[in-house]
Parts: C-alpha cells; sequence; structure tokens
C-alpha cells in the first residue's frame, strides 16, 4: 500500500533534511513513499514562522533542483539564491521516492511537471481540474521531454442522507480556507462561493455518480477524504472500498 504525504510545506524543512526524512522513511517502509510537498500556505509561513513567502514559485524550483539529487543519493554543493546545502545523504536500500507538488497556478504547475513527478490539489473541482490543471502540468511536462505526470485531487467526501447539514458542518469546519487567497482562486474558477461547494456528499448512490464522473477530468489518483460525524465517515469508507473493488 502506498504511503503519501500531502503536503509537507518546505519552507521550514531544508533540502538536507528533507531528504533525510524521505530517505529514511522509504528504508522503514519497505520503498512505499510518495513525498508530497508544497510551499505552504503563505499567511501561516509568513506570520507563524516568520519565513519569507515571496517569489514562492522561483523557490520552490531551486528547492527541488536540490532535493531530487539529493534523494538519489548524490552529493550537492549549491550556492543559490534562496539556498545554500553542501553535502549528501545516504541510506541503505532506500529508493528515491516520487515527488509531487502541491500546485494550483499556471506557474506552479509548470513547476510540477518540468520538476516533479506530478501534482497534489485540493480545492479544486471538476471542472478546473479538467480545463485548467490537467492540460496546463500535462503540457510543461511534454515540453520538457517527460512523462505523463500524476495529478492526485483531492476531495473531501461525506456519504449520508442529510446532505444540506454536511454541506453547513463543512462549511462551519472549513471557512477560512474560503479565505485563503490560493484556495479562493480555485473556488473562483469553478464559480463556487464556498468550499462547501466542493464537497462530495450525498447518498451512495450519488456519490459513486460523481466519483465516476471524476475519472473524465484526466487525474489519476484520488485522494479522498471521509469527512462528518463517525456514522458518516464508516458509510463513506465502506462505499469508497466498494467502488474500488
Amino acid at each position: 500500500m502506498e504511503l503519501g504525504t500531502a503536503v509537507i510545506p518546505v519552507a521550514q524543512r531544508h533540502p538536507l533534511v528533507l531528504a533525510s526524512q524521505a530517505l529514511t522513511t522509504q528504508a522503514a517502509t519497505g520503498n512505499r513513499l510518495t513525498l508530497g510537498i508544497g510551499a505552504g500556505i503563505s499567511a501561516m509561513v509568513g506570520r507563524m514562522y516568520g519565513l519569507p513567502v515571496d517569489r514562492p514559485v522561483r523557490r520552490m524550483r531551486e528547492y527541488l533542483e536540490v532535493l531530487r539529487p539529493l534523494l538519489r543519493g548524490e552529493s550537492v554543493e549549491h550556492r543559490g539564491e534562496n539556498l545554500t546545502a553542501m553535502g549528501r545523504v545516504g541510506v541503505p536500500d532506500a529508493r528515491p521516492p516520487q515527488v509531487l507538488l502541491a500546485a494550483l497556478g499556471p506557474a506552479m504547475l509548470r513547476v510540477a511537471g518540468e520538476v516533479a513527478d506530478g501534482a497534489i490539489t485540493w480545492m479544486t473541482g471538476p471542472r478546473t481540474l479538467a480545463d485548467h490543471i490537467v492540460p496546463t502540468i500535462t503540457k510543461a511536462a511534454a515540453d520538457a521531454g517527460r512523462p505523463f505526470p500524476r495529478v492526485v485531487a483531492g476531495f473531501t467526501i461525506c456519504v449520508t442522507n442529510d446532505e444540506q447539514a454536511a454541506r453547513a458542518g463543512f462549511d462551519e469546519q472549513f471557512a477560512l480556507a474560503g479565505q485563503v487567497p490560493e484556495y479562493r482562486a480555485m473556488l473562483d474558477r469553478e464559480g463556487a462561493t464556498s468550499p462547501a461547494d466542493l464537497l462530495i456528499a450525498g447518498d451512495e448512490e450519488s456519490v459513486i455518480r460523481r466519483l465516476n464522473a471524476l475519472r473524465s477530468t484526466g487525474i489519476t489518483d484520488l485522494m479522498a477524504t471521509p469527512v462528518g460525524d463517525a456514522s458518516s465517515q464508516a458509510r463513506t469508507t465502506t462505499t469508497l472500498a466498494a467502488l474500488l473493488t
């Protein structure tokens, strides 16, 4: 079973540190890790840690240019615009994991296609995935002569008989997400007024129908997060398991 992170903010972790952690996890899990990373929400990175949040795309490209060789066990000697890194990480029996990038905007999606192995999304609906996310990253990878990228689409799901209550509860829980500029841009693209508009909710039949419809968007993976009360989450998990089999 694949083990993934979605996602680790990199501003707080030097590439040498993250490479060491990732390869140690690979060795401990029999090389089952997919490493999902991101620039982090600017408001949190700046306010909580006091770290710079300007030029996130340039910073991420440079970070990946250092991280990828380290994950391959290569030595780096890098003195760049934003990073200094000298050394290597060696963990016996650890293979370099795939690296997926949290990417929503066009520039970050191009980095994901050109330098990473794919992208992870959240707060993106089917229309945005089909018309923006998948075409942008796929073109970037093709132009760079790289393989077809993975696109892991994150959705929250609730199998319930009270869809209205589920959406109201979700809106209350994730109200702040709708104010984050990175997510707000995706909601606006989708024509959604709030995060609850992207919640996949309803009875088993309606949820399965909406999940099956996601196949046409071009995504390669679904990252499903059950939400709601304990009963709803149990029903959601059972429904997802049945869909997979």
